[in-house]
């Protein structure tokens, strides 16, 4: 049975000699983001990504990829996303917030830099961050009343979601020109610092992620409660950003 790799590089002989076969010449770019990029994979835990570029028409030949995909799986490799470069020139301005977070940390792992040279601007960043601050903010909502008051699950949601706002984060800091912090900790002390909110609910949120367990519901919702009301303080200080 396929195991984990214990790090991200185990397995692009594999993984870029299955797309040589699928691609041939076609294939211009296999870029590891993510975790495995930012030097946090941890086997069994963490998954791989990979941005898989190809050129023409080869994006939508996926059939012969299916074949590859249970095998990627059982070593811990998630789906690829499967781009041209055309589509990537065309959709920076629509989703700056991703790759701006994928440009931060990566790894070239086979053929072109196609991130190198990306650029993100406030005037998509800002409406985007508004959105993404905004949904998840409703949906942190939705899934406090979808716990119906059990613990387990609530904290299940707070720890899921820190994960979303600190992508938020980075780009929330790349418009005021400043460069994220690698850390977790860091980058939500560096936002709030910048935005004026406080950093302790998301802190909270962080220690939740990192293992602490088996907190009663009281507990939980007094974190959940301030959690929401900075996230609601942090829209406010977006909404008021020049466009």
């Amino acid at each position: 049975m396929a195991k984990a790799p214990k790090t991200p590089q185990e397995v692009f002989p594999e993984v870029v000699g299955d797309l040589k076969e699928v691609y041939g010449e076609a294939l211009q770019s296999v870029i590891l983001y993510g975790s495995g990029a930012r030097g946090e994979y941890v086997a069994g835990k963490s998954d791989i990504n990979f941005l898989v570029v190809v050129s023409g028409d080869e994006a939508d030949n996926l059939e012969k990829l299916l074949p590859r995909v249970p095998r990627w799986k059982k070593r811990a490799v998630a789906t690829p996303v499967i781009m041209t470069n055309a589509l990537i020139a065309s959709s920076v301005d629509v989703y700056p917030v991703e790759f701006l977070n994928m440009k931060r940390h990566y790894e070239v792992v086979f053929g072109e830099d196609v991130l190198k040279g990306l650029a993100f601007e406030r005037r998509t960043l800002r409406p985007q961050c508004e959105r993404e601050l905004k949904g998840k903010l409703l949906l942190l909502r939705t899934g406090f009343l979808e716990t119906e008051g059990r613990a387990e699950e609530l904290q299940r949601l707070l720890a899921a979601s820190i994960t979303a706002f600190l992508s938020v984060f980075n780009a929330l800091l790349h418009m005021q020109g400043k460069e994220a912090p690698s850390g977790r900790r860091e980058i939500v002390a560096a936002t709030a610092d910048a935005y004026g909110i406080d950093a302790g609910p998301f802190l909270r949120c962080i220690d939740l992620r990192e293992g602490r367990k088996g907190l009663p519901f009281g507990e939980l919702n007094a974190i959940f409660r301030p959690y929401t009301a900075e996230i609601a303080k942090l829209i406010a200080a977006v909404d008021n950003i020049e466009p």
